[in-house]
């Protein structure tokens, strides 16, 4: 683990909604997935062990993050992104350091 965030992470299921980031949450604002106010906060996320900056999908329950590959571009000018399949975790940056870790069970 990570010295960025405790080991001892709350249990997911005792959290209310508002202390724990969804399950699905994407960085472009044409998703269906994506959500200003809970992007505002700050969503920090741990794929494979790691913490990562590079985020632009992820998905908790199904296991997958998208990233994007290279400078490469699709037709319509958006970056091309891979779509990479491991655990992942998520939580709130604003909460500071003990906030509650978003996992797959």
């Amino acid at each position: 683990m990570s010295e960025d965030t405790p080991d001892t992470a709350p249990d997911t299921a005792s959290l209310s909604g508002a202390d724990i980031p969804p399950d699905h949450l994407a960085i472009d604002p044409a998703s269906e997935h994506f959500d200003e106010a809970v992007l505002k906060r700050g969503v920090g996320i741990r794929f494979k062990g790691a913490v990562r900056t590079n985020i632009e999908e992820y998905s908790i329950s199904e296991g997958w993050v998208r990233v994007q590959a290279g400078k490469s571009l699709d037709r319509r000018g958006r970056p091309l992104t891979i779509k990479l399949s491991g655990p992942v975790e998520a939580w709130f940056e604003d909460l500071g350091e003990g906030a509650p870790v978003a996992k797959a069970n």
